[in-house]
């Protein structure tokens, strides 16, 4: 994709909005490659960091509501039917990749939303199965916005981290290294709350148990 190496060769707001509203849809653009390399430059002068953050989320609430409003007018079987045309292979998409997506969603509710939006393999596809439950729009976008704004504050303060300690032409190498140990926190950030609530709401029931009897 030289069009995709072009825009990401030359980031500023306007490319920073559009690549991120890729991200959140069904097409393949990496956000490491986006947010980190433009919070990098802007720790240079060459940009905002506050505006490249607002940038990205409000494209990738554009590209989130755009997935959840397929969800919620096209279905499940036209969403299907797409995860397993050769189109949506191109997307690196199939129908066990949405599968996935809407148990993650069912499986913890609109909580999903934000957290979801944390998860690689979950980020770009969480939006559909909000559509799909006919999730309220103002809450979808209300998640979708907090889960994505954190999302990319931690990808901007990792290019602004790389900043002092890595020229640029090293600068895709350590994105890919940072990125895999942030996954995995994020990962293990994600379990302990799930767990959390999970205890929280075990001993809620047994409270309510107790008092009936």
């Amino acid at each position: 994709m030289n069009w995709l190496s072009t825009l990401l060769g030359n980031l500023n707001y306007g490319t920073i909005f559009f690549l991120m509203l890729l991200e959140s849809t069904v097409i393949p653009v990496p956000s490491e490659f986006v947010v980190s390399p433009a919070a990098y430059h802007a720790a240079g002068g060459n940009l905002n960091i506050f505006l490249v953050i607002l940038f990205a989320t409000i494209g990738a609430d554009c590209g989130a509501t755009i997935n959840y409003l397929a969800g919620y007018y096209l279905g499940r079987p036209i969403i299907y039917k797409f995860a397993n045309s050769r189109w949506g292979h191109m997307c690196l998409l199939n129908q066990e990749k949405v599968e996935k997506s809407e148990k993650y969603f069912y499986d913890h509710g609109i909580a999903a939303t934000i957290t979801g939006r944390l998860i690689p393999g979950i980020r770009h596809l969480i939006s559909i199965p909000a559509g799909l439950a006919k999730m309220k729009y103002w809450q979808f976008l209300l998640y979708t916005t907090l889960g994505a704004g954190v999302w990319n504050c931690i990808l901007a303060a990792l290019g602004w981290y790389l900043h002092a300690i890595v020229p640029e032409d090293q600068l895709t190498d350590k994105i890919m290294e940072y990125s895999e140990y942030i996954k995995v926190i994020i990962m293990s950030l994600v379990a302990i709350a799930f767990l959390y609530f999970l205890a929280k709401w075990y001993i809620k029931r047994k409270r309510n148990i107790r008092g009936e009897e």
